[in-house]
């Protein structure tokens, strides 16, 4: 087993990371926080300041992005949703740094690729039928393109066994976990989210259109 560990668990089988997995995946870390806020800031934007421009008004740039037929999935920001995925992306992070186990990178693999191909996409939307460029979105794409980078570096510096040999352990991993550090701060991010939302709630005076 690898001495990287901190896992008191045995399993069947063994991994080996290099020393600079620790600082790649510290990276990772703090890469997926800042693109959470950058969705944070971006679902801010949504809840607060796009109520305020009449229907009528002519947009461009920024706006007229995050205020397009594609902005939105049954009715909720992508940049809403974006904010979630970047939460599991932390709680992955935090999750491994807890464990130390393999399985959770082999996790983050298809999630970190789901998020570029995503990306990928917004950005054409940006570029095409668009025709504008929203320097948050752009940041947030940059951050998802980031992240997947780490992943493959950290899988290109590790020796672990395949995901499918992986599985059956996953409620061993679960019983190893210290969910104060993992889970806590998950839930700060996903009520921080619930929390600007619940504010738009609230009995407030009506907003003031822009001029």
């Amino acid at each position: 087993m690898s001495t990287e560990t901190s896992s008191t668990i045995q399993f069947d089988y063994e991994w080996e990371y290099s020393p600079s997995v620790s600082g790649l995946l510290g990276g990772f870390t703090l890469v997926a926080v800042f693109g959470w806020l950058i969705t944070v800031a971006l679902t801010a934007i949504h809840f607060f300041a796009i109520p305020a421009i009449p229907a009528d008004a002519q947009v461009q740039g920024s706006i007229e992005v995050i205020t397009s037929q594609w902005a939105y999935v049954l009715g909720v920001p992508l940049a809403t949703l974006g904010s979630f995925y970047y939460i599991t992306t932390i709680g992955l992070a935090l999750w491994w740094f807890d464990t130390r186990h393999p399985l959770i990178i082999k996790v983050l693999t298809p999630i970190t690729a789901s998020g570029v191909l995503f990306s990928a996409y917004f950005v054409y939307l940006q570029l095409v039928p668009i025709g504008a460029i929203c320097p948050f979105c752009m940041m947030s794409a940059a951050a998802t393109v980031i992240l997947f980078g780490l992943e493959l570096v950290v899988l290109s510096q590790s020796r672990t066994p395949s995901l499918s040999s992986m599985s059956g352990d996953i409620g061993r991993v679960l019983r190893d976990t210290n969910y104060a550090l993992v889970v806590f701060p998950v839930l700060v991010g996903v009520a921080t989210i619930f929390g600007l939302y619940m504010v738009t709630m609230l009995p407030l005076p009506d907003v003031v259109p822009f001029v």
